[in-house]
């Protein structure tokens, strides 16, 4: 298994990056695609049109959010990722930090450049 850390600036309050994470509507506008979340603890998520599929494991309200992930590129019998995302506020706004862990071998690559690709470059623009 594979895994990496994303640390990421916004100039957003850490509450605003959190709880758009968790919203269906605006995480589907800053992806510019679809996204399906229930935002509890046990709450299952579907995004991207079905490329992205989970369940959240743990919340902590505006500070960390703790996801099992997975792909429709992950080997069927690979478990799924796990996906920690943590909200520090910052004198800028909020350090996102992401860490990705348990990633089929082989695809940590492709998952970090996605990360940056599709989610952060969009949130950057959505986010000011």
């Amino acid at each position: 298994m594979e895994s990496f850390k994303i640390i990421e600036i916004f100039s957003v309050s850490p509450d605003i990056l959190y709880n758009a994470w968790l919203d269906s509507v605006t995480h589907a506008e800053f992806i510019k695609s679809s996204a399906d979340i229930d935002p509890k603890v046990n709450g299952k998520f579907i995004i991207w049109d079905n490329y992205i599929t989970g369940k959240t494991i743990e919340l902590i309200p505006g500070k960390k959010i703790v996801q099992e992930w997975r792909t429709t590129e992950f080997p069927e019998d690979s478990p799924d990722s796990i996906l920690e995302l943590t909200f520090e506020a910052i004198k800028e706004g909020t350090k996102l930090t992401l860490m990705h862990k348990n990633i089929p071998v082989g695809q940590a690559d492709e998952y970090k450049s996605g990360w940056k690709d599709y989610y952060f470059a969009p949130m950057q623009e959505f986010f000011g």
